[in-house]
């Protein structure tokens, strides 16, 4: 049993006053007069490397124990009892499609496999840009080698493996397929991304002309007339597209050594068109009112080609897939959490590359709606199993659903609208989610996984394996991008999105400035950076704030804290006084190789509340130190069930070495069901369910 919130007594019934955010976002104007070289830049993953006591051995652990333990499981090495004549490997479809196999209705898993496979590709190439590992690089070629095969069987390089097998005369949904669960066009959004990564890993460019020539296809296929109207029924497609785009726009002479042509405007247009194609459609089925079987019966019964709804129809695929208005008209962030973050985060990648007013301000509007009101105290989002969606504003229940996937996309939506505007708050919401959910989807052992991460929960087991092993994929891409935007740069400003130990090289205007960053983040608050430029020279070094150490859990007020402590910033040993801009601390001086900056951060526990609307939260708490929540486990608290925390008792936190490979503690007194006086013992949240199952 674990228990985020639980019951609190005698708790100071202050409000807390929130601190004004500084700045905020850049007007739409000034962000279409700006040039590509005058934005927020983010740093390639072989310009930073990761020394850091509590990140390292994860990241090594995940590139060996973990890589080979998702590649076994997709290959069906887990299976015990193997039918003759079924296929359990992944990689088999492919080689099933290569052999040219079509309808044999035989297929390894779920329609978005191929992408599952494709996502992991991505993550593990990433990580070996920052570690490479030639054994990993050899079983991954493996299956380029069968994925080429398999498009080499196809003229137009179409490539999605269930289609082929199960139904092939419905490509891309259409003649009465049912794009919501084929995921042709998600699939192949998927394998850009994996060619992508897998080029800026290795240099080796046959995964991404297998990518390119799958785009020249949705390019030349999809989009206003008289091209067909066909929209990704889950999202992640966009962001891929707009990435192939400032692929080939940032290495132009790249075209030279790809086998097919390439048409970078194609691609951003091509995205453009999916993330503006959102409620396009013939306006039916009423997916709410008719219900999902008979929604799904129209469609597959073709019933949107009649003439009556247009030479461009296609259905609509309901508010699920945020399919039911259009962007601009969307208030609210509704529907599958997963889809609708991915959705997002395509957004704002297409506003970077060309900055539309209408997707900035749409962006902001549904971030500002998911972190304000639809976002957990861990950063999870999706609190309804049914469709794994958001529920309405300010529902928040301790026994959510909570995606880890969702988690993942929440980060990265947020991650880019960092990117866009230079605002820290975005990155403290990408930090929360990133320790509180992200992290929690894996064992310590590194082979177990959550899908779910409920706050409250009787049975919350870790799975060795899973029907739909969605989250596994989508963990591994995300935290092997994660180095990359540590620090980021804007001409001659340089910020400190994340505290990892690490090393990293950033290009100014005028010269390359290495960081060098220590310390014992999470569990300790001082973070020291090493400044060396070439040469003397005036920049501007932004620290990130983070709002809990400022007694701002939330930018909207979603939840309040207390922190007594203040933070301090020192250079060469000097205290600083702190300017805030956006949320970071900036030193504009003149730098000379070897100045210090010293960051200290308060560590102390803290009691979390929720804003009064969150009425399933009313009367509850959360435990929290620095960026990480804590959680309450039976194995430590044997009569958890009703336990109330003394809010006036103080908190003790400590550092023991031998729990869970090393973690902070936090300690208190609290009330059992029976009024007898207890100390209780939380552990950090990411910890759970790795002492006893359940």
């Amino acid at each position: 049993m674990n228990h985020t919130h639980i019951k609190y007594s005698k708790m100071e019934k202050k409000n807390f006053l929130l601190p004004l955010l500084l700045a905020g976002m850049m007007a739409c104007a000034t962000q279409n007069e700006k040039s590509a070289d005058d934005g927020i830049h983010t740093l390639e993953l072989t310009q930073v490397r990761i020394e850091d006591s509590f990140w390292k051995p994860k990241f090594d652990q995940w590139r060996t124990t973990t890589a080979k333990d998702v590649l076994d499981k997709f290959e069906g090495k887990n299976v015990k009892d193997k039918e003759p004549g079924q296929l359990y490997s992944v990689i088999e479809n492919f080689d099933q499609v290569a052999q040219g196999k079509r309808n044999i209705h035989q297929h390894a898993g779920f329609p978005w496999f191929d992408g599952l496979i494709y996502e992991t590709i991505r993550g593990l190439s990433d990580l070996m840009a920052q570690s490479p590992d030639p054994a990993l690089k050899k079983r991954i070629d493996t299956y380029i080698e069968s994925i080429a095969a398999a498009q080499a069987t196809e003229e137009t390089g179409f490539i999605n493996t269930y289609t082929q097998l199960v139904e092939n005369d419905h490509r891309w949904g259409e003649n009465g397929g049912l794009l919501r669960w084929m995921h042709d066009v998600y699939n192949a959004g998927m394998l850009v991304e994996a060619g992508i990564h897998y080029y800026k890993a290795t240099g080796e460019t046959k995964l991404l002309t297998i990518a390119t020539r799958l785009a020249n296809y949705m390019s030349d296929y999809m989009g206003p007339e008289p091209k067909r109207n066909i929209v990704p029924a889950h999202s992640g497609p966009e962001e891929a597209l707009v990435k192939l785009y400032r692929l080939y726009t940032d290495q132009p002479d790249l075209k030279d050594k790809i086998d097919v042509p390439v048409h970078p405007e194609a691609y951003l247009h091509l995205a453009e068109f999916w993330i503006e194609g959102r409620g396009q459609h013939c306006g039916l089925p009423l997916w709410g009112a008719w219900g999902n079987a008979e929604a799904e019966k129209w469609i597959k019964d073709n019933q949107y080609a009649d003439p009556k709804y247009g030479s461009h129809s296609r259905p609509s695929f309901g508010p699920y897939a945020q399919d039911s208005i259009p962007l601009h008209e969307q208030q609210t962030i509704e529907g599958h959490a997963v889809r609708a973050t991915l959705y997002l985060t395509g957004t704002v990648a297409a506003a970077l590359a060309d900055p539309k007013p209408d997707y900035i301000e749409s962006a902001t509007r549904l971030w500002d709606n998911m972190a304000g009101k639809r976002m957990f105290v861990t950063g999870g989002v999706g609190a309804i199993s049914e469709d794994e969606k958001f529920g309405p504003d300010y529902y928040l229940p301790p026994s959510a659903y909570l995606e880890t996937c969702a988690a993942v996309g929440a980060g990265f939506f947020s991650q880019q609208m960092n990117e866009l505007t230079g605002d820290a708050k975005y990155m403290d919401e990408f930090e929360r989610t990133l320790y509180n959910n992200v992290l929690t989807g894996i064992s310590l052992s590194g082979d177990e996984y959550t899908y779910q991460n409920p706050l409250n929960s009787d049975t919350h087991s870790r799975w060795e394996w899973h029907d739909c092993p969605c989250c596994p994929p989508m963990f591994l891409k995300f935290i092997s991008a994660m180095p990359g935007y540590i620090y980021s740069r804007q001409q001659d400003h340089i910020f400190v999105n994340l505290f990892i130990g690490s090393q990293a090289t950033l290009p100014l205007a005028n010269q390359e400035v290495r960081l060098t960053q220590e310390t014992g983040y999470p569990w300790e608050g001082t973070i020291r950076l090493a400044v060396h430029p070439e040469k003397e020279a005036h920049f501007t070094v932004n620290l990130r704030i983070p709002g809990w150490a400022r007694s701002l859990e939330n930018p909207y007020g979603l939840y309040t804290s207390q922190v007594n402590e203040k933070v301090t910033l020192k250079v060469n040993g000097t205290e600083e006084p702190i300017r805030l801009v956006n949320g970071y601390a900036t030193i504009s001086r003149n730098w000379s190789a070897g100045d210090r900056i010293e960051l200290s951060l308060p560590m102390q526990p803290r009691l979390i509340k929720a804003h009064p609307s969150v009425t399933d939260l009313n009367g509850l708490t959360a435990l929290a130190a620095g960026p990480l929540i804590y959680c309450l486990e039976g194995c430590d608290n044997p009569e958890l069930t009703g336990l109330k925390i003394d809010g006036q008792a103080p908190l003790r936190m400590s550092y023991d070495k031998e729990l869970l490979s090393g973690t902070n503690v936090i300690e208190g007194k609290a009330l059992t069901q029976t009024n007898r006086e207890v100390t209780f013992r939380a552990i950090p949240y990411y910890l759970l369910g790795n002492r006893i199952k359940g």
